[in-house]
């Protein structure tokens, strides 16, 4: 042994490095084998560490000195080569240095950290990924430990360049580099994690207690910590998510730890902490800007558990423990003042808690222990979510909000997870929630029938008239029941059925059975009908008890005694009740009973004759009662073909909220829409968003339809101006800007010194600054050298607006020449003499070169608005602000090569309003007649500012004079109209038509005034009548009237005779309208293709 530690010492002393390298490898070899190499420390501190040597040979070095004990002098001499290190110009060996910090003892520290805390500062803004990594990983262990903490107490100077390590290491979280952010954020984890168990590390055998200063001092770093995760939580989450998977864990518990802090209120609790002593005179004002807050921080904390929602199933079940604590939120969500940060935050919880449940399921279902409060009742655990469930006549639209979004999240579970076409994060880890948690397809139902149990007090509420959220949960218990056949009972485990399946479909029936109990107390009365037909069209007739036919707690009996409450209901007015749907609702389900069960179709069959021969059914009602009972009656005397009157389950829930606004206008219908759009909106966003043009990219490739094409700019000088200037303009509705950039082209042979830009502005823009005009100075233009400016304005409000550019061009700039000219032309208005006056003497006399305005299209300051039709024409009618015109434009074609019946999309039909589709609209639904006779297109949009703009095309060809209905026809008349939600928009846009139908056609439809519109059907209508009074002129006279016709004759020649009695002259003109004869040649045209394509298919078939 002790030759080889002379050999060792021998190499360490030689000047080789690769001596020095492998000394240092055999002396770790020999302290691994636990054998005692104290001898060569002095040797590797005096040769290695205090002298130049590799990197590699440091960082041997250090990791041997590590593992030995060292004398007071080696430490100094340790010490100072740290502190030499520390600012060598190689990384390697600067980290190497830093890395040893983690070693040297705590008494030591306080006077290194003075001398070197530059260069250890300089290390976290060093360019070597290396060097940020040592300096991160190093400090984090260091600074997290209580021996440094109490150091931290009795050396204010090392408190205070420790907090500023902290925050560096924080900043960390976002470096570019993956293994820094890793590091950074395991230290920050580690930093709330030795605060949370107050863990107490142990030095030299003796246990450091925490006193109040260092329990200070520890919660003013977390509390910066806290803040900065939570001020930086959305780039902290887009960083996470492209780590690498393998360090996606690490991220995890810095931003649940600020989450729950902010959201339990414990930060301000570790802020007091970090001010022992102070008194707490700002409490108001910290109260009212917490208060200012609370919208920000639920959005904020909902927004982190929708981060972590897809990464739950790689991820601990402690951690979903602690995600699944968001529960708590729902007290504090429900005091949300903006609907849309309500259902966006309640979407988020209702999928928190699905996801916890299903995966909680699962791991019982693998044999883990089961974890307290993950099922979806611990949703309404809280006295006050309880007793909102619970109570029928509460006036809190929370409850409602909250059952609706739970139940349309059990929906979006059902739904197939879309392809994935990357091997993004999102690619490699499987989510609990995205992909399912087990080996069946069914499992979201189990979390499904939790939640139809949980909230069936629903069906009890008095909403005052709403039904959105019982329609919801009713359609949920459908489908439900629909998926477990419940209509044949509960199914056996010789029938192939599990455990699951039998406890399941046991949990349903007893589910119907309470339904069928609370029909007695339904209170609105649209819900009864509807609940009738959910329970009675999947019960198990077959089940019931024979005996119990004469009791009234039968369920069957139950059921048909509220079939004839609602049948005789005389008391419920239209508004209460929409009569006409409950009935046939209730005659469907009378006959999908009857004919499932003997008993049921002989109590129906009274039920029935009752009411057809009562007054409260209308003609239809009895012939459809006269129609039942025939099927009842076949189907009782016929037992054998029961099949008759029997149809399957579809799992559909046919009844539905919806109202057309013109038929049925009620307060409580406006908010069932309402809240529909708030919590489908808040859905799709949460489930089923829409992907970043960045994603489309890196799945599509550069080929990919969110690549947007570049805008065309727009000469704004004229031909024979010394300098060319174009522009184009980008828009960004999100910030409301628009910047116009301009390319300025000096067009002389000669270099122009100086060339202001101004541009000024009308409308609704305005400069950032509040200036009224900017000013862009360019010095130097070179001939033929393009230069380019841009300028951003902001637009206030949806008016048209534009912006006004002038080129100042001083030819005498420099020159020491002074363009004194004596006199003015007198053509030049007053503006551009103030102009030339103001200029000062140096820069000589300008020439102003007035460019064409720059108009905005008001186009661009709308988005295009998704909606289905139905939610279209629905808004449609109480739109308050109407605009219509004409406009008009040719296309080439003939016959049914014109049609869209041929060419549906790229039909020369519509060649004037193809321009449409790259415009800010969405196209609702388009109806082609298939003749040439025309089209209607229907669009929606909306402003930057929140105002609805719907439009509808009416589009008719005009049929060429010489020819027949169906040849050539070249031009296109539209009947453009607009309806918008706030009369200002309609103003705006009837201001000036044509420029308008630039806007949206790019000139490729010309505005018709109505003067013009009115004479050309005029003239069409007389050319009309000429010809059908020659038709009539060519007819052959009369027969002679009969004798039971001469009184009508009479009674005709009084009509043509006038007031003398003289028989009125002769008239060509019809006593139709003009949109009576075109609605008829329309009707003619659609009969002809009609009969044309009758022809067709039966050509066809034969």
């Amino acid at each position: 042994m002790d030759i080889l530690i002379a050999q060792i010492q021998a190499d360490l002393r030689s000047s080789d490095a690769l001596r020095q390298s492998g000394a240092l490898l055999q002396a770790l070899q020999q302290s691994a084998a636990g054998r005692d190499v104290s001898a060569v420390a002095r040797s590797t501190c005096e040769e290695i560490l205090a002298s130049p040597a590799s990197a590699v040979s440091k960082k041997l070095a250090f990791d041997l000195i590590r593992s030995t004990r060292l004398t007071p002098d080696l430490w100094d001499t340790v010490c100072s080569a740290v502190r030499a290190d520390l600012d060598f110009p190689d990384p390697d060996v600067a980290a190497a240095a830093v890395s040893i910090l983690s070693a040297i003892p705590s008494h030591r520290l306080p006077r290194l950290v003075a001398d070197a805390h530059r260069e250890i500062a300089a290390c976290f803004d060093s360019p070597s990924e290396t060097l940020r990594l040592a300096a991160t990983e190093t400090l984090g262990c260091v600074l997290a430990r209580d021996d440094l903490v109490l150091l931290c107490d009795t050396a204010p100077g090392l408190l205070d360049r420790a907090s500023a390590w902290w925050a560096r290491i924080a900043e960390g979280t976002l470096d570019r580099s993956d293994a820094v952010s890793r590091a950074a954020f395991e230290a920050v984890g580690r930093l709330f994690q030795e605060f949370e168990t107050k863990r107490m590390s142990r030095l030299a055998g003796d246990k450091l207690i925490d006193g109040e200063n260092s329990l200070a001092i520890r919660s003013n770093w977390v509390v910066a910590a806290i803040d900065l995760v939570w001020k930086k939580r959305n780039a902290l989450m887009a960083r996470s998510l492209i780590i690498p998977v393998e360090s996606f864990r690490a991220t995890v518990f810095p931003l649940v730890y600020a989450a729950k802090a902010v959201a339990s209120g414990s930060l301000e609790v570790f802020r007091k902490l970090s001010r022992p002593g102070e008194s707490s005179n700002n409490t108001g004002t910290a109260t009212a800007v917490d208060s200012s807050m609370s919208a920000e921080k639920h959005v904020g904390v909902s927004d982190v558990v929708s981060h972590l929602l897809p990464f739950l199933s790689s991820l601990d079940p402690p951690l979903i423990f602690e995600v699944s604590l968001f529960k708590m939120l729902l007290l504090m969500v429900r005091n949300l003042r903006a609907e849309s940060d309500r259902m966006h935050a309640l979407a988020c919880i209702c999928r928190t808690a699905l996801c916890v449940d299903l995966f909680a399921k699962e791991s019982v279902r693998r044999g883990q222990k089961p974890l307290p409060g993950t099922d979806i009742t611990s949703l309404f655990e809280d006295a006050r979510i309880k007793d909102d469930l619970n109570s029928v006549t509460s006036k809190s639209l929370f409850r409602e909000e909250l059952v609706a979004s739970l139940v349309e999240s059990c929906f979006q579970l059902s739904l197939p997870l879309p392809e994935q076409k990357n091997s993004g994060t999102e690619g490699r880890v499987i989510g609990a929630l995205a992909y399912g948690t087990g080996y069946g397809a069914l499992n979201w139902t189990e979390s499904a029938l939790e939640v139809v149990e949980v909230c069936r007090p629903c069906v009890l509420w008095d909403c005052d008239g709403r039904t959105y959220a019982i329609d919801c949960y009713l359609k949920l218990l459908v489908r439900l029941c629909h998926i477990y056949d419940t209509r044949g009972g509960v199914k056996r485990i010789k029938d192939g059925a599990s455990q699951e399946q039998i406890l399941n479909e046991t949990r349903l029936r007893n589910l119907q059975l309470q339904l069928i109990k609370d029909l007695r107390e339904v209170h609105t009365p649209r819900i009864s009908a509807r609940l009738i037909w959910a329970i009675a069209e999947h019960f198990d007739m077959e089940g019931l008890d024979p005996l119990l036919a004469d009791d009234l707690e039968d369920p069957l009996n139950i059921i048909i005694s509220n079939i004839h409450n609602v049948l005789f209901n005389t008391e419920s007015s239209a508004t209460t009740a929409n009569r006409l749907q409950d009935v046939q609702a209730i005659l469907i389900c009378a006959q999908r009973l009857g004919t499932r069960n003997l008993r049921a179709g002989q109590l129906l069959s009274k039920e029935l004759e009752d009411f057809r021969g009562s007054t409260l059914a209308d003609s239809v009602n009895k012939h459809q009662s006269r129609y039942i009972l025939q099927i009842l009656k076949y189907v009782a005397s016929h037992p054998e073909s029961r099949w008759v009157g029997v149809s399957e389950t579809t799992g559909d829930y046919p009844f539905s909220h919806h109202k057309l606004t013109v038929q049925f206008f009620e307060t409580s219908v406006a908010q069932d829409r309402k809240l529909e759009g708030l919590v489908h909106k808040a859905i799709q966003e949460l489930w089923r968003h829409d992907p970043s043009e960045l994603s489309l990219l890196l799945t599509k490739g550069i080929d990919s339809t969110g690549h947007k094409v570049p805008p065309k700019p727009h000469t704004l000088t004229g031909s024979s101006d010394p300098c060319y200037v174009e522009a184009y303009h980008l828009a960004d509705s999100t910030d409301g800007r628009i910047t116009l950039h301009l390319k300025i082209l000096n067009l002389t042979e000669l270099e122009i010194n100086r060339v202001d830009i101004r541009v000024g502005l009308s409308g609704a823009l305005y400069f950032m600054d509040g200036s009224l005009q900017a000013v862009r100075p360019l010095r130097n233009l070179v001939s033929q050298d393009p230069v380019l400016s841009s300028v951003t304005v902001g637009v206030s409000h949806f008016e048209r607006c534009a912006l006004w550019v002038q080129v100042l061009y001083y030819p005498f700039y420099g020159s020491g020449v002074s363009g004194d000219y004596e006199g003015d032309y007198a053509d030049e208005d007053s503006q551009i003499l103030r102009q030339k006056r103001s200029q000062k003497p140096e820069l000589g006399e300008p020439v102003i070169l007035r460019c064409q305005p720059y108009k905005i299209p008001l186009t661009d300051l709308l988005l295009p608005h998704k909606c289905s039709p139905v939610e279209y024409f629905r808004l449609w009618p109480s739109l308050p602000a109407i605009l219509e015109y004409t406009g008009a434009y040719t296309y080439e074609g003939s016959g049914f090569k014109a049609t869209a019946a041929q060419q549906y999309e790229a039909s020369p039909f519509l060649s004037g309003l193809r321009s449409l589709a790259s415009k800010p609209f969405h196209q609702v639904c388009s109806h082609f007649i298939r003749t040439v006779a025309g089209f209607q297109l229907c669009y929606a949009a909306k402003t930057w500012y929140g105002g609805f703009v719907g439009m509808m095309i009416f589009g008719a060809s005009e049929v060429s004079r010489n020819v027949d209905l169906g040849d050539e026809t070249t031009t296109m008349m539209c009947k453009f109209v607009i309806r918008a939600s706030d009369p200002s928009i309609t103003k705006e846009i009837g201001s000036d038509l044509q420029g308008w139908l630039d806007d949206i056609t790019d000139g490729g439809v010309e505005y018709m005034p109505e003067e013009e519109v009115k004479t050309a059907a005029a003239e069409r209508l007389r050319i009309s009548m000429e010809k059908i009074a020659l038709f009539k002129a060519a007819k052959p006279p009369p027969q002679p009237p009969k004798e039971e016709e001469e009184e009508d004759e009479d009674q005709k020649k009084k009509e043509n005779d006038d007031e003398n009695g003289n028989p009125k002259e002769p008239s060509t003109l019809s006593t139709l309208t003009a949109e009576e004869v075109e609605h008829r040649a329309l009707q003619s045209a659609v009969l002809q293709e009609w009969h044309i394509l009758c022809k067709e298919k039966a050509v066809k078939v034969q």
